[in-house]
């Protein structure tokens, strides 16, 4: 497929502005670690939000909701819409926390949680394997997206495509490399306005075609199961066959009262962590960090999805003929062949933009665990005569040569994406259990760093006893995992010693927790705010969720319910403004 001049000038474009920001903020992000890692810590809280937000919309999102969508209809959302519950714990109990503790990685947490060589190991074992490998996996399956698009629309050889996802992360290396995070957060708000906007173009624009005829031929010539919003609660599950998404009972319950609190994935860990956690701790102050991580909820279930789930709808009418296998290339197929000359261009800007966002924070995230907590805390050495500055910018220039070797890595793990693929499920399996001890490091103190290290560890047990050895189907593996593990990082956790007093005092002084903090808590220390936070938090859930089923049911044209659920959505709005007055994390 050609494109036209004009479509080539919007992507030059579009790629002199990516650069041209890196080299803009250069000379602000080469002051210190913290600027390069945390923005100096300044991030105004809209900055922070849509960077999240932003990073989470990478290249492969919108094709696999298409594909989700060619199997179950709306609800099949639900394999994601479920992780809202984990999403708001974090923002009300854990953005204030992360940004109160003043450190600049999630990994820096472990020292500042924990003591003795166990935490050291802790800390420099999570440096290497998440920093390098799981930031492999995460690139590989990015790189694999963007290489179907490239096929779709240029025919491009699969063999070939390599050499242009080389070009594009060179691109990326050269502005996150230079600027640092200030700059990859700054891109991303520009990228994050190119994409939404591309993609709810490209939604009006399928939908408006003569094959579809609006939304009134859409729903004429689709089944209404395509318009479920929820999955169907029954006695077994067919979440691989084709229909409304389907769940047992079991495992109904377990999405909603197990998985969104046991299970650490990249992105949606509990508690916070990864580039989230990056975000709350690069912005100006606690309430901004809060503020910024509420509006990412909401922009993220709510606002995003809807031009996908059209665009998704449209493909299964515009190309019928798709097998489930290929349904997600349903939503590249509609570019290529609906868009008029520039808005192809603003299309694949759109999509560049969604790659690029994901792309230049996995590799900042990633350079910070290798600088901060692998080259600063056991390999450098200071120098007789160093000044401040010298030591800063020879952590920046690390910081640089390991977002390199970042990109080195990770092209090679794009060459061997159906193995790391399998892998990367792996590994998210195994993650059941470890969420708690990530969740209960901040609010009990019996916690120490071999309780973490065993619910790391022990879920790869579970997994494989679980799934090889029993054999046990979904969810009874997944619980019997989850089951595991918590027992045995809680009988480790009481036949290890305790985490040292003083270390233990020191964090709790600073990060002024809510909890079980008995022997270190002052008769004279803030009153306890967990009970406005649990509102908080299921007021938020309730609002968000009435939201999105609002603005579905506002495109779909059910205006009844559509007002029925905005208006629910708006008690549940007055009733967190309550209780954030309550936890004085606003000022209203």
């Amino acid at each position: 497929m050609g494109l036209s001049i004009l479509d080539w000038s919007i992507i030059v474009g579009y790629l002199l502005l990516a650069a041209g920001i890196g080299f803009y903020y250069k000379n602000q992000a080469s002051q210190s670690l913290e600027h390069f890692f945390l923005g100096g810590r300044n991030l105004p809280w809209y900055i922070a939000g849509i960077s999240m937000v932003a990073t989470t919309f990478a290249a492969d999102t919108p094709l696999w909701v298409t594909e989700k969508i060619a199997q179950h209809g709306i609800s099949g959302n639900w394999l994601w819409w479920n992780m809202l519950i984990g999403g708001m714990l974090t923002t009300f109990f854990f953005a204030r926390l992360w940004r109160r503790a003043e450190i600049v990685t999630e990994l820096e947490f472990v020292e500042l949680r924990y003591s003795g060589k166990a935490a050291a190991f802790l800390r420099g074992f999570k440096s290497v394997y998440m920093g390098i490998f799981l930031n492999a996996v995460v690139i590989g399956w990015v790189n694999t997206a963007l290489a179907k698009i490239l096929e779709v629309f240029f025919d491009i050889p699969a063999s070939e495509t390599i050499y242009y996802l080389a070009a594009a992360m060179g691109v990326v290396v050269l502005y996150s490399s230079l600027a640092g995070l200030l700059g990859v957060a700054i891109t991303d708000f520009v990228q994050f306005f190119i994409a939404m906007a591309g993609c709810i173009i490209l939604a009006i624009v399928v939908l408006n075609t003569e094959q579809v005829g609006g939304i009134s031929g859409l729903k004429e010539q689709l089944p209404a199961w395509r318009f479920d919003f929820f999955p169907q609660i029954g006695s077994s599950s067919v979440a691989d066959q084709v229909g409304t998404y389907s769940l047992s009972i079991g495992a109904f319950l377990t999405f909603g009262l197990v998985q969104w609190w046991a299970s650490w994935y990249p992105g949606a860990e509990p508690g916070g962590g990864g580039y989230i956690a990056q975000r709350m701790m690069s912005a100006r102050n606690e309430k901004e960090a809060v503020f910024a991580t509420l509006f990412f909820q909401i922009a993220h279930y709510c606002l995003r999805p809807w031009p996908w789930i059209i665009v998704g709808l449209c493909a299964l009418v515009l190309y019928p003929e798709l097998s489930i296998e290929d349904s997600s290339k349903g939503f590249v197929y509609a570019m290529r062949d609906h868009l008029p000359s520039g808005l192809k261009g603003l299309l694949l800007v759109a999509f560049l933009s969604a790659y690029m966002s994901t792309i230049s924070t996995q590799l900042n995230w990633g350079a910070s665990y290798l600088t901060n907590d692998l080259y600063k805390r056991f390999i450098r050495k200071d120098k007789a005569g160093e000044s401040p500055e010298d030591v800063q910018k020879d952590y920046v220039q690390k910081a640089r040569l390991f977002t390199w070797l970042i990109v080195l890595v990770g092209l090679f793990a794009s060459t061997q994406m159906q193995s790391i693929d399998q892998a990367a499920t792996f590994l998210i399996e195994c993650g059941a259990g470890l969420g708690l001890v990530l969740i209960l490091r901040w609010y009990w103190w019996r916690i120490n760093a071999w309780s973490e290290i065993t619910a790391s560890l022990a879920p790869f047990v579970g997994y494989l006893l679980a799934n090889q050895l029993l054999e046990l189907p979904y969810p009874y593996n997944f619980l019997f995992t989850v089951g595991l593990s918590t027992l045995a990082w809680l009988v480790v956790t009481f036949l290890t010693p305790i985490t040292e007093s003083e270390k233990l005092k020191q964090f709790y002084h600073k990060v002024r927790p809510d909890g079980w903090w008995g022997p270190f808590k002052k008769a004279d220390h803030e009153k306890s705010n967990l009970r406005a936070l649990a509102l908080c938090w299921l007021s938020s859930i309730a609002m968000v969720y009435m939201l999105l089923f609002a603005i579905g049911n506002f495109i779909f044209q059910d205006y009844q319910a559509a007002g029925i659920e905005f208006s629910i959505a708006l008690l549940c709005f007055f009733i967190l403004r309550k209780q954030l007055k309550i936890t004085r994390i606003f000022d209203f």
